[in-house]
């Protein structure tokens, strides 16, 4: 479903992204890893088509995100760190405007919006002004706009941020329903979180790719894993 290929993304001097490549397949939910700054974000804005890389090749549904980006955009649903909101719109209003956008067509709209609205736990604010809402409630907004259009990849940064344990458990439920039916990448710098959900984990460090493992192989805590390879990486680095 989803193949990249040495991506590599360099600032003047400074390389954010570092040669990395692997496979997403649907059903699966994968787990991107790493510390705040190991380059996380600069990876699924690379893969979504907000940065273009520097090196590297990015296929999506069999199209080059480069050669073929609307191709290739059609076959995601991207929840980035800071949810891309509308605040004078109402929670309706905005996954009306995202369906139409994302060429959703009219006869199922209504019905596939308020199936995502009960999934993600927002019918009660549907009519609510989105710059009114509180901010575990804004990032279920952003999740459902994700899952507009049912596409076959969904991206999500750091799912969870702004939420109380309660609404977290409830999120976590809702990616491992996605899991079922769509390839899922969601970052996080929270191990158990990714232990929770993720069915496979990617580690970076520095913009390195530094493990790709299934979860249900590790022999050891993902914390222990971690912790190895970054160090490790950190000592070939010094």
């Amino acid at each position: 479903m989803v193949e990249v290929k040495n991506l590599t993304k360099e600032y003047g001097k400074k390389i954010a992204v570092d040669q990395i490549s692997f496979e997403m397949e649907k059903g699966v939910i994968y787990g991107l890893l790493g510390s705040n700054g190991a380059g996380k974000s600069t990876t699924m804005n690379l893969i979504t088509g907000y940065l273009a890389p520097t090196e590297g090749e990015i296929l999506i549904g069999g199209y080059d995100l480069q050669k073929e980006p609307e191709k290739a955009k059609s076959f995601i649903g991207y929840l980035p760190e800071i949810p891309p909101l509308y605040p004078d719109m109402t929670v309706w209003e905005f996954l009306s405007f995202v369906a139409r956008l994302k060429g959703v067509k009219k006869d199922i709209m209504e019905e596939q919006l308020e199936e995502i609205m009960d999934q993600t736990g927002i019918m009660d604010v549907e009519d609510r002004l989105i710059k009114n809402l509180s901010k575990g409630y804004k990032q279920r907004v952003g999740l459902a706009q994700a899952m507009v259009g049912y596409p076959d990849v969904i991206i999500l940064d750091e799912p969870t941020v702004g939420m109380d344990p309660k609404q977290i458990i409830e999120i976590r439920g809702l990616i491992k329903q996605l899991g079922r039916e769509h390839a899922v990448l969601m970052s996080s710098h929270i191990l158990t979180e990714v232990s929770v959900v993720c069915d496979h984990v990617f580690i970076i460090s520095k913009g390195k790719l530094v493990a790709s493992l299934d979860m249900d192989q590790l022999e050891k805590p993902l914390e222990d894993v971690f912790l190895e390879l970054t160090e490790n990486e950190q000592e070939e680095q010094a």
